[in-house]
């Protein structure tokens, strides 16, 4: 099994290549790709060294997979020429998440929709993917009404550049950001840029993206996302109100048995999921759970993640396991 990694020298192209040897996948060739000035260049996986090649030269050794994690730009532009090719694109940019015809996964959610015969597939945003895998059980049994969701992340969602500004920010060091302004000791209300309407696109993101996972665009969402100064793991305050009543028990049920979340709530222990115990983990963490007493049918709840891993690579890893056993790919 050939494997191409696009991008391969960023946060997530980095963690790409983590997750496969982590999970054993079936490689039998791997094909890195970079920008130009990489390219040359080596990287090192299972003991091996290989050469990082350009995306044109990617796209004539034709890979079954290419895991796409250089941004919307080169995706938009080469996703459909390695697809054309026969290679299965597995993208985690925004470019192809709510185009009609590209199907955007979460495999634990939705990925029975997938054939062999879906040659791009969208990587959901890193805050959208531990949204859902929260909502959709609670979605199933009580169907949801209306959703508000608050993001604190990490300023591995930006990149390298921003973990430099908030590392040199640490030591007092001044140097190029990655932000308008200082994030050590700060909160940004600004999370990718601002579109017409006054929302950010990652804001836009959260409120359209959970509909077509979950396929039902019967309930409402509004989102708020702000950056803060930790490196790694994205946090979510969510208040949920349901059509239907639930039971607080039953919640805390229904979540613990959903598989790849994993529930911390007690508060009598100060048990709660934190961004700093994420890390390095591939479960969707989920506690504070609790009624909104304002509202009826209404539930607040914590959900945090490592936003590199569930939110990224692991997701994009899992989508290919899950085409491997069902034989879309061989």
């Amino acid at each position: 099994m050939s494997i191409a990694i696009v991008g391969i020298t960023g946060l997530v192209g980095q963690m790409l290549l983590k997750i496969l040897e982590e999970r054993d996948f079936p490689i039998s060739e791997l094909i890195p790709v970079a920008s130009e000035k990489s390219v040359g260049k080596t990287v090192s996986y299972k003991q091996k060294s290989y050469k990082i090649i350009s995306l044109e030269e990617a796209v004539s050794r034709k890979p079954k997979i290419a895991f796409f994690a250089a941004g919307g730009t080169i995706s938009t532009e080469w996703a459909p020429k390695f697809a054309a090719a026969g290679i299965t694109v597995i993208d985690n940019s925004s470019a192809w998440r709510m185009n009609p015809n590209i199907k955007l996964v979460v495999p634990e959610i939705n990925a029975h929709i997938l054939t062999k015969d879906d040659k791009i597939i969208a990587n959901p945003n890193c805050s959208t993917i531990q949204l859902v895998m929260v909502l959709a059980p609670l979605h199933k049994e009580f169907k949801l009404k209306r959703v508000i969701v608050s993001t604190y992340q990490s300023v591995s969602g930006t990149g390298i550049k921003a973990i430099r500004q908030l590392n040199n920010e640490l030591k007092g060091i001044t140097a190029e950001m990655a932000y308008p302004y200082p994030i050590f000791k700060n909160a940004l209300p600004h999370c990718d840029v601002f579109e017409d309407n006054g929302y950010t696109k990652e804001e836009m993101k959260l409120a359209r993206e959970p509909k077509k996972i979950l396929g039902d665009s019967g309930f409402s969402i509004s989102a708020t996302a702000v950056r803060i100064p930790v490196e790694g793991g994205h946090s979510e305050a969510v208040n949920v109100e349901f059509y239907n009543p639930f039971d607080l028990a039953q919640v805390r049920l229904l979540l613990h048995h959903t598989p790849g979340v994993k529930l911390q709530d007690n508060p009598d222990t100060n048990t709660y999921p934190m961004p700093i115990y994420a890390q390095g983990k591939d479960e969707v963490f989920v506690g504070r759970i609790r009624r909104d007493e304002s509202l009826p049918n209404t539930l607040n709840m914590w959900i945090v993640a490592d936003n590199l891993r569930k939110g990224a690579a692991t997701n994009a890893v899992q989508i290919a396991e899950y085409l491997l056993v069902k034989g879309h790919i061989s």
